[in-house]
């Protein structure tokens, strides 16, 4: 969040991506596999895992980012280049997300679709981003509804003979969305009116926070290449103090220290680590989307009541 895709990072990269796409394809990209079902390559973590309840046995679903990696200035490897060459479909979240999707993808004969595709998105109101949408449509249980059609759509159009369990399987992961949302709005539903308020360090919370019915405050709109300004952190420590806000959080992949200094300056308690961008490792707290929605809708009610980390 704090390095974006510098504007030299970009000039490099689309004088080598033709190059290495060239060479890849040419040679075959990665050593055969006896797994011959067709690839679909996401762009992130959370998308993999979405893909993987829709596809079944019946596709071979990865991703390009690890876990842990931090998407929005995100810098695609020669090995990145080898995998996408070689796929079948790639899926992007869109929305602006990706910055450097469009450059990656530009050499590839590979079709691939956006996931964002018929949500409506919330726009950005603040910075240098004012009026864009906010790419974090995921984080809405609501929404994840219309990403899984829109992989229904696009695995069937790949790969037909499977169309109907696709069909069944996106409708069953549908249902377990709608549970999960429920769940959220069950976990904040019984805080007082004052405390729900949700303050992070990015404001990747917008759909998540309209569907538990949280007022959202941020220290940045959007992972950017520049340090958080004074102004930034004032603002929240302005919010934090007028609304006696109880407990403020930062998400996994951006350091905390801003929001510490917030802490320091109001008193308010760090309220613990949110999930957005990445999932965990399968060991770690939130190895799946279902996993992610869950861990941070129990941190926030948990942190907002007064509860112990």
């Amino acid at each position: 969040m704090k390095v974006g895709f510098h504007r030299s990072s970009r000039v490099l990269a689309a004088c080598v991506l033709s190059v290495m796409v060239f060479a890849l394809t040419a040679c075959g990209g990665v050593g055969a596999s006896d797994d011959d079902r067709k690839v679909v390559l996401t762009t992130f973590t959370v998308l993999a895992d979405m893909a993987r309840n829709v596809a079944g046995e019946h596709l071979r679903v990865e991703s390009i980012t690890k876990v842990g990696a931090e998407i929005h200035g995100y810098e695609p490897t020669p090995g990145d280049i080898k995998k996408a060459a070689k796929a079948d479909l790639i899926l992007d979240n869109g929305l602006n997300l990706e910055a450097w999707f469009a450059q990656f993808v530009a050499d590839l004969e590979v079709p691939h679709a956006v996931v964002s595709e018929g949500v409506t998105p919330m726009n950005i109101s603040e910075d240098a981003y004012a009026g864009k949408p906010n790419p974090h449509a995921w984080m809405s249980p609501v929404n994840a509804q219309i990403y899984v059609d829109n992989m229904v759509r696009a695995f069937t159009d790949l790969d037909p003979d499977h169309a109907e369990a696709y069909r069944a399987n996106g409708e069953a992961y549908k249902t377990q969305l709608g549970a999960v949302r429920d769940e959220l709005v069950a976990a904040v539903s019984t805080l007082p009116a004052d405390q729900k308020a949700l303050v992070t360090c990015e404001g990747a919370f917008s759909y998540l926070a309209r569907d538990a019915g949280l007022t959202e405050k941020y220290i940045w709109p959007v992972n950017a290449e520049q340090q958080a300004t004074p102004q930034q952190i004032g603002s929240v420590i302005d919010f934090v103090r007028q609304r006696g806000v109880p407990a403020v959080f930062c998400e996994s992949t951006v350091s905390d220290a801003p929001m510490q200094r917030v802490v320091e300056a109001t008193g308010s308690r760090f309220g613990g680590t949110l999930y957005v961008d990445s999932l965990s490792e399968a060991d770690g707290p939130v190895p799946t989307y279902l996993d992610l929605i869950r861990h941070d809708a129990d941190t926030i009610a948990a942190a907002l009541a007064g509860a112990p980390k």
